[in-house]
């Protein structure tokens, strides 16, 4: 399938990357369809929306730079996707990255949650005060690296 990228332009992109969130994302609920994407500069990725072309998410693996990350939900919450436990889930953090010079964050408060067979996904809000929505991820990944030397 084609879809128009804010990064890449038009391309094509394989059926298995489209991800349907059947309840949006917080704030933009009317995108329902997107495309999971490698970006050029790993570990990020690029969540494109199919109808809208400006809608366009980078996206983290949490786990990389929080090994202690817990995504706490209910499994009655995971139903909607499909899921029944966490071993089929892919999660994903928002990232942020700040017009100045800045540092970039990502959304732990707000997870992404993807079934990998089905290819449903949601976004969580996590009430664990732990987890907020601007995780300076550079500075986490540096406090990982110490702590295991």
């Amino acid at each position: 399938m084609k879809v128009a990228t804010k990064a890449y332009g038009l391309i094509d992109v394989d059926e298995r990357q489209k991800i349907i969130f059947p309840a949006g994302l917080f704030g933009f609920e009317p995108y329902k369809e997107y495309v999971l994407m490698d970006a050029e500069r790993q570990p990020f990725y690029w969540l494109q929306s199919v109808d809208e072309e400006r809608v366009a998410f980078i996206l983290i693996d949490p786990f990389l730079f929080r090994p202690d990350y817990e995504v706490n939900i209910s499994n009655e919450e995971l139903l909607d996707i499909g899921l029944t436990g966490p071993e089929k889930a892919l999660i994903f953090s928002i990232v942020t990255i700040p017009p100045e010079n800045g540092p970039i964050t990502a959304n732990l408060q707000g997870p992404l949650i993807i079934n990998r067979d089905t290819r449903y996904g949601k976004q969580a809000v996590l009430s664990d005060v732990r987890w907020n929505t601007r995780h300076d991820i550079m500075g986490e990944l540096s406090a990982v690296r110490r702590a295991s030397c």
